[in-house]
């Protein structure tokens, strides 16, 4: 099976020439995305993994069929960068990827610990041989009430991994996980908002999830929240976030990934001028601490995106079980 790989990573690389020893798969890496000059030169009856930074609308999906494209994985496990319904409807088969979660729950309790213990300004004052300690008192986890909202596979293991800390937990999803019900207290999302120190988003974005953090929202939290973001930037309005933090309702916030990221993550823009000016602004305030989207960011993740990307394309070409098939 001929599949083509855009979007690939210098540290993608040794996993995919892993994969093209395997008998029958013939790949084509393309540091590039997936643009419509590069689709027209697809060869029919192939298979197509993508990552995120790119959008797949009605236009490139009709133009992925009409090439005889027969599937398309995203190397990601978001995949709002995709029409699905779309793709449903035109019987363009679609997948994701998976990875263990740890790697995005460990980098979850970092930024809230980072946050409670005011490290960026910390880090700016050693920078210059500043070593004083006023302004730079923190919190501890024990003497916390934190908020998960969203209890998937990184929501539960992030309670986990809190449960070590002697934090109250609550939770708020769709449906209990009975995996983490005896660590958490599963309760309203309002109930959240009211009670929580700390609030800690693990939701995709769809459009109930869009700008679900806006400043109503904001509004009935308690008044210094911490918020943690390692999820989807556009949960989070990021006007918002502006507000919330210039008049102190947000006492600290952690993002690794922020509203309109789309064209700037992931890539050197050192000389470049950029356009987003509400990113500019947001992250220069001492209690922000803004990270490149990096909490998936491990060794064993990457090789499970490679390995899912390609493994989909496989399964779903010749109509097997593809656990990670989205239509």
């Amino acid at each position: 099976m001929k599949i083509y790989a855009f979007e690939v990573r210098d540290d993608e690389r040794e996993y995919f020439k892993e994969l093209s020893e395997i008998p029958g798969i013939e790949l084509e890496l393309h540091p590039e995305g997936l643009t419509g000059s590069a689709i027209s030169k697809l060869e029919p009856g192939c298979g197509v993994t993508v990552l995120g930074m790119y959008n797949y609308r009605r236009p490139e999906l009709d133009m992925l069929k009409e090439r005889g494209v027969l599937c398309l994985s995203t190397r990601t496990i978001g995949y709002n960068h995709i029409d699905i319904d779309h793709a449903r409807r035109i019987g363009l088969h679609v997948c994701n990827a998976c990875y263990d979660p740890h790697g995005v729950a460990d980098y979850t309790i970092m930024m809230i610990l980072l946050c409670l213990r005011n490290y960026k300004q910390a880090l700016w004052r050693t920078q210059v041989n500043d070593f004083s300690l006023t302004g730079l008192i923190g919190r501890e986890l024990k003497d916390l009430t934190v908020g998960i909202i969203g209890t998937g596979q990184i929501g539960s293991t992030v309670i986990k991994e809190l449960s070590g800390f002697g934090c109250r937990i609550l939770a708020c999803n769709r449906h209990e996980n009975p995996a983490v019900s005896d660590l958490a207290e599963y309760v309203s999302l309002e109930t959240i908002y009211r009670e929580a120190d700390v609030i800690s988003l693990h939701l995709p974005l769809t459009p109930e999830t869009y700008h679900m953090i806006n400043a109503e929202a904001l509004s009935r939290m308690k008044k210094g929240v911490v918020l943690i973001n390692c999820a989807r930037g556009a949960l989070t309005d990021i006007k918002a976030l502006i507000s919330g933090i210039e008049s102190e309702q947000i006492g600290a916030l952690g993002l690794d990934c922020i509203e309109y990221e789309e064209d700037i993550v992931h890539r050197d823009l050192r000389t470049d001028i950029l356009s987003n000016r509400d990113m500019a602004y947001l992250r220069q305030f001492k209690n922000v601490i803004h990270t490149q989207h990096m909490a998936f960011y491990t060794d064993s993740a990457v090789k499970s995106m490679v390995y899912c990307g390609v493994r989909g394309l496989v399964e779903m070409a010749a109509g097997r079980d593809c656990g990670t098939q989205l239509c």
